[in-house]
């Protein structure tokens, strides 16, 4: 029997180094994209052994962006206290300025993606700035923090566009972006005009959960193991990023928007970022779409929902 339990315990011990080495591992590759990975974007009809060998072994895909910058593109670029050089795209509206919008992407994406968000705002009078941010399109960096250290890069583009006289600042951000706005405004001095969320992820711990939940790979208790490994990497505590209760420094105007079908982010993480929003606020809930542009699956409701929001 000693020797049984011995075996047994032994077998645990040696289970429970290999796990924590596996997901460690795999915390690294969760957060740190290359140029020859794996497109997290289009991850969702993987199926999970595919996904985790693909991450294991190639990582996360660092996307281009697939819009070039023409003549109506100004292009800048902003750096981080550690050296890195974010880009970013300044449109002008055609019209007399109304104020600026600075808009912010999701995870694994870039400011291509919200390149129609941005044009929806020129016609609506604002002048618009998308930044990539660190790790991400034409930015340098390789390290991707889910929203902790990306809220410098919220405060700079934020500062820059301060800098240029502009006085009714509106930050934007989907998913990844929307989470950082609401860290940005909880940590720093910022004070936006108005701000429109689209699917924040309620804790970094449920957004890790949604993520796997996407990619069919077991969300417990792997989020929480990756998440310890993710933050211990990156020397930060990740249990603590928690937007919904960011939320609650917000002092200016808000609309949260959020899809019906998303599988990612829940409604019970939308209600409870809505819920410690104490500043005037909106909900807008689309029928039709998932974890994706609201802009483009439903746009005739996003074009009055935004445009009602931005004239109050």
């Amino acid at each position: 029997m000693k020797k049984f339990l011995k075996y047994f315990l032994r077998t645990l011990i040696s289970l429970f180094i290999v796990l924590n080495i596996a997901t460690a591992f795999f915390a690294y590759k969760f957060t740190h994209f290359n140029d020859n990975g794996f497109n997290v974007a289009v991850s969702d009809n993987s199926s999970s052994w595919h996904t985790a060998k693909t991450i294991l072994f190639d990582g996360f895909s660092k996307l281009k962006n697939d819009v070039k910058p023409d003549s109506t593109f100004q292009v800048i670029y902003l750096t981080t206290k550690d050296n890195l050089k974010l880009e970013g795209w300044y449109l002008k509206t055609d019209s007399t300025p109304k104020g600026t919008v600075i808009l912010f992407h999701g995870h694994g994406s870039n400011k291509s993606a919200v390149i129609d968000e941005a044009r929806e705002f020129n016609e609506m009078g604002y002048n618009a700035f998308l930044l990539d941010f660190r790790a991400h399109g034409g930015s340098e960096g390789n390290i991707c923090t889910i929203g902790y250290y990306e809220t410098e890069d919220v405060k700079l583009a934020y500062d820059f566009i301060q800098r240029r006289g502009e006085k009714n600042i509106i930050l934007w951000g989907i998913s990844l972006g929307a989470a950082t706005i609401i860290k940005t405004v909880n940590d720093s001095a910022i004070q936006p005009s108005k701000i429109i969320l689209e699917m924040p992820y309620g804790s970094l711990l449920q957004a890790t959960e949604g993520k796997m939940r996407m990619m069919h790979i077991p969300a417990e208790p792997l989020a929480a193991m990756i998440m310890f490994w993710g933050g211990t990497e990156q020397g930060f505590w990740a249990f603590n990023v928690k937007p919904y209760e960011y939320a609650k420094k917000i002092n200016c105007p808000v609309l949260l928007q959020w899809g019906k079908n998303d599988k990612r982010v829940s409604k019970e993480e939308i209600d409870a970022i809505y819920n410690n929003i104490h500043s005037p606020k909106q909900l807008v809930i689309y029928d039709s779409c998932g974890h994706e542009s609201l802009c483009d699956k439903e746009n005739d409701k996003w074009e009055l929902s935004v445009s009602n929001f931005l004239m109050q």
